[in-house]
């Protein structure tokens, strides 16, 4: 069996992932720049096949994956969600980080919102559906959870989510090295 090969598609530019505010439960639309760049992914994506499509229940996420050609073969799933901010929700790192100088996401997590444990437990249990898969699985989601995902499916922990950016209509694919289920690798990274 061909394992699976994930590839991992961030939403649209939205109004607060252009100006750099945390953007968690909030559920934003995306720009006008964001749907052209969602519309954009499905060009990209359309030499690919899915055998199973997840879409985060957040709107930017469901519009990209809409927009890209998959609303109806797309499962909801809401451990796709990006990270919960808590207090941090709608502020910009550059303002927490005159609080809080030494304040790190993926190493402390948000106040009120959810800790790089929890959110390694949501990666993990996501992570362990999609090694049951077969073929290509298309995911459309967010930056941050986006990261941490990419961190557990190679088995680091969240805080080394902290190298890996990732731009806003973006494809990473995620697969094993020679299809082996004890070699998972990052085989495309953050192709805007």
């Amino acid at each position: 069996m061909m394992l699976a090969r994930i590839y991992l598609i961030r939403h649209g530019e939205t109004e607060w992932s252009l100006s750099g505010q945390h953007t968690g439960r909030t559920d934003l639309p995306l720009t006008e720049q964001g749907e052209r760049d969602a519309r954009n992914l499905g060009e990209r994506l359309r030499a690919a096949s899915f055998n199973r499509v997840f879409t985060s229940p957040r709107q930017r996420a469901r519009r990209t994956c809409e927009l890209a050609g998959f609303a109806s073969v797309a499962e909801t799933e809401p451990d796709l969600a990006e990270w919960n901010y808590g207090d941090y929700e709608g502020q910009r790192s550059v303002d927490i980080l005159k609080g809080r100088p030494d304040w790190n996401l993926f190493r402390d997590g948000c106040p009120c919102g959810e800790s790089p444990a929890q959110v390694s437990d949501r990666a993990d249990r996501f992570i362990a559906r999609l090694r049951a898969l077969g073929g290509n699985v298309a995911l459309f989601s967010h930056g941050h959870f986006g990261r941490a995902l990419a961190a557990r499916w190679i088995g680091s922990p969240v805080s080394q989510a902290q190298h890996l950016l990732l731009s806003t209509a973006s494809i990473s694919i995620l697969g094993y090295e020679h299809n082996h289920a004890d070699e998972p690798v990052i085989a495309l990274w953050n192709a805007a």
